[in-house]
């Protein structure tokens, strides 16, 4: 079952894609793929026992 808030959210995405839900749903994956390149960074990181400072250029 889907939240309010969830709903909310999915309502606002296809809005700033002007309803275009195919368009909507291109912009999720491309967001995905760079939160999941992200993470793979940071599991490399860890797993080599390092740090990391904050990244420029991120957008969240």
């Amino acid at each position: 079952m889907i939240s309010g808030f969830h709903e909310n959210a999915i309502d606002e995405i296809v809005a700033r894609c002007n309803g275009d839900i195919r368009g909507a749903l291109k912009a999720l994956l491309l967001v995905n793929e760079q939160l999941e390149a992200e993470l793979a960074e940071l599991h490399a990181v860890v797993a080599h026992g390092g740090s990391r400072g904050p990244k420029r250029g991120v957008l969240h």
